[in-house]
């Protein structure tokens, strides 16, 4: 998580009793495969392709982080800037819906480890070109995949699909009030929704807390105010969790924090909440992966839904004493 996560677990005081959800349907018997941004090491970031792709190979659920343009419009982008992903610069704030259209949404993507990186031959970036008309895109895609949406175009493209929401900030200062505009930017984009499989996020307590208020039907998982609480003092985190999102572990200086555990995750089950783990901190592995399905997890965040999915479907068959299958 962000350094601000020690300090909450260290400093807050004690809240409520928790209290757990009789019957909670995201518990798994086996985790989710939670496509992190479309799956961003396979995938070009929060791009419609990496979310129709990264379902076509075996995920179960989308990730993704929305933030508010110059005009208002809720849009699907990860960063407070445009600048890692696309050929364009400057934060999503200061863009309209109809300038962040003619962007290239996967103009520095190149797959694989560091997949964003801008230092590569230009050969490397095997879909640029396809957002603006210059290249062909796949077979079965069209140019508009590859550029930034707003959510209301994801949510009706995948209108049975489980979809995780983070509320971003979107300046370098971070300021809560930029996480509390953009929470009201997302209540009024979510209000009159009948769905009730979309989760909202934000690392801002306050922010959760309000779009909470604000659409009280759609369940939340706790920022880092609700999960300090909750881990370390035995209190609530927060009205209409249904699960904890939190990674492996967390570093300050020399000392390392263990934050998913079996332990942890067997405590949200018995108190009615489920656990989702993301791996941005922590790394991603075959091993790592297998530990966290060992922990009882029910998602794993991961930048690599197609290799978890296999990983899953191989356990699957040996469970079974089946070969896996091609």
């Amino acid at each position: 998580m962000r350094a601000a996560l020690l300090a909450a677990l260290a400093t807050l005081l004690v809240g409520a009793p928790a209290a757990g959800a009789a019957a909670n349907p995201w518990i798994e018997s086996k985790p989710l495969d939670i496509a992190h941004q479309g799956g961003e090491d396979e995938f070009p970031s929060n791009t419609m392709y990496a979310f129709k792709r990264s379902l076509q190979v075996g995920a179960d659920m989308l990730e993704l982080d929305v933030g508010v343009t110059k005009d208002g419009q809720v849009v699907v982008m990860h960063d407070t800037t445009v600048d890692r992903t696309t050929n364009g610069h400057g934060t999503v704030a200061s863009f309209t819906l109809e300038q962040l259209r003619k962007l290239d949404a996967a103009y520095w993507f190149s797959g694989g480890s560091n997949a964003y990186s801008h230092s590569r031959p230009r050969a490397a970036y095997r879909l640029r070109g396809v957002a603006t008309g210059k290249r062909r895109p796949p077979a079965g895609f069209t140019k508009a995949d590859f550029r930034v949406r707003t959510l209301r175009e994801v949510l009706r493209a995948f209108p049975h699909t489980p979809i995780n929401v983070e509320i971003k900030g979107r300046t370098k200062a971070e300021e809560l009030q930029e996480y509390l505009t953009n929470a009201d930017a997302l209540a009024r984009t979510l209000k009159g929704t009948k769905r009730r499989d979309v989760i909202v996020v934000s690392f801002k307590q306050e922010a959760v807390d309000r779009f909470h208020e604000l659409v009280p039907a759609l369940p939340v998982a706790p920022g880092i105010g609700g999960a300090a609480n909750w881990l370390l003092n035995g209190g609530s985190p927060g009205d209409g969790v249904v699960a904890f999102q939190l990674p492996i572990t967390y570093k300050l200086g020399a000392q390392t924090l263990q934050i998913t555990t079996k332990a942890n995750v067997a405590r949200a089950h018995r108190e009615g909440y489920a656990w989702h783990t993301w791996l941005s901190d922590d790394g991603e592995s075959p091993a790592i992966w297998t530990s966290l399905i060992e922990d009882g997890v029910d998602g794993v965040m991961t930048a690599r839904p197609k290799a978890f999915a296999e990983l899953l479907h191989r356990r699957a068959h040996r469970l079974h004493g089946k070969p896996p299958t091609r």
